[in-house]
């Protein structure tokens, strides 16, 4: 197992945001406690956080956290002074360290999986520099990097006292480049915006405030950036964006009647609902690995996406329109409910047991059609995808 060291660098002035960075309040926590907790999620042995500007304020955080701290009287040279401080700190090799991650305070809502994703690639090809990147898909197919290289580095412990010693340009950025030119580096694809988000201004912080509250739902770009990790292919991704484009035409339009519904939350869980295909039982074991990341409220979605019985429905939610959005895509093409199931049954047409199922499903989803066309105040199933069909 890596023995993992990590650097949260707090020194600095704040003057854009106006209030001490450190100490500025996310869900009920300080950003530097965002930070501590990150690290401890993933078993940091020794998490050091780096003073500087209102360092009393700094330190008493950091003691009540139960974190170390050291000050770094040069913090009004930049950044990179206090990187420097706190990897010349940690004695990686006393303290037996095997990697560091370096992360700014006002970074403070990186996904704990991010980080194990990099802490996987380093056990098992560790490199001198590991950096998490974001990568978006384009409606093509294509993949583009979404910013480039984001927060955090992890860096070989072997080499931290490089990147402390460095003098030329750049800061650590500067530092980093030079350590990939002479020993390498990899990056790490992640399904996580919040590498690229840090907190400079009173609307970053609103913002931040925004995105803390909403961390159990992906957005549509880090759902499809999961499908990339755990290889849906492009079959899988079209069909994803197949049922997403279903089921937010179905979300419009009861949301015109007051419904609701949480669209992001919607489109997301269609984009996932089969992102465990080709497993047994692939929408519990779908909805477990999403659960485990932290993603409940799709993962709640995923978990019933093959069955509803319309004796399991009070109220229609996000839930019942994924289900049925699924069954109205074959591939990535709309079809009707009894074409989606004449699939099934044609396959299995020598097993009564599997075709009286089939055909139990089939008998739900026609009268979950039933219940969405009511409550979008009688509208036909034809007009409330008008949308897609006009594409």
């Amino acid at each position: 197992m890596t023995r993992l060291g990590a650097v949260i660098l707090a020194a600095g002035q704040s003057t854009r945001l106006g209030e001490h960075k450190p100490l500025a309040r996310v869900g009920g926590r300080t950003l530097l406690e965002h930070a501590a907790e990150l690290f401890r999620t993933v078993g940091a042995h020794t998490i050091l956080a780096v003073a500087g500007h209102r360092a009393p304020e700094t330190l008493g955080e950091a003691r009540r956290l139960g974190i170390r701290a050291v000050v770094n009287e040069d913090y009004a040279g930049g950044m990179f002074t206090s990187a420097a401080a706190g990897l010349r700190e940690l004695d990686t090799r006393r303290e037996g360290l095997d990697a560091v991650f370096v992360l700014p305070v006002d970074i403070p809502l990186v996904r704990p999986q991010t980080l194990r994703l990099l802490l996987t690639r380093f056990a098992l090809a560790p490199a001198a520099v590991l950096h998490p990147v974001f990568h978006k898909r384009l409606e093509s197919g294509q993949v583009r990097l979404a910013s480039g290289r984001g927060h955090p580095p992890l860096i070989k412990a072997r080499h931290c006292a490089e990147v402390a010693a460095w003098t030329g340009p750049g800061g650590l950025s500067g530092a980093l480049q030079d350590l990939e030119a002479r020993h390498g580096a990899a990056d790490v694809p992640c399904a996580d915006r919040n590498i690229h988000f840090d907190v400079d201004t009173q609307a970053d912080l609103a913002e931040a405030r925004q995105r803390f509250e909403r961390r159990g739902i992906p957005t549509p770009e880090e759902a499809e950036a999961l499908l990339d990790l755990h290889q849906a292919g492009p079959r899988g991704l079209a069909h994803g964006r197949g049922v997403a484009r279903a089921a937010l035409c179905l979300a419009a339009a009861l949301n015109a009647r007051g419904a609701g519904l949480d669209l992001e939350l919607v489109e997301s869980a269609a984009l996932l609902h089969d992102i465990a295909k080709g497993s047994p039982r692939h929408e519990a074991t779908g909805a477990a690995l999403l659960d485990s990341q932290g993603y409940g409220p799709v993962a709640r979605i995923v978990a019933a996406h093959r069955d509803i019985p319309p004796e399991a429905v009070d109220g229609l939610t996000e839930r019942e329109l994924v289900y049925f959005a699924d069954k109205l895509v074959r591939g990535s093409d709309l079809v009707d409910v009894p074409a989606r199931f004449q699939d099934k049954l044609d396959l299995f047409q020598g097993d009564a047991e599997a075709t009286s199922a089939i055909r139990s499903r089939l008998k739900n989803a026609l009268a979950m059609q039933r219940r969405i066309e009511t409550e979008a105040g009688g509208m036909g199933l034809a007009r409330l995808l008008d949308k897609i069909a006009a594409e």
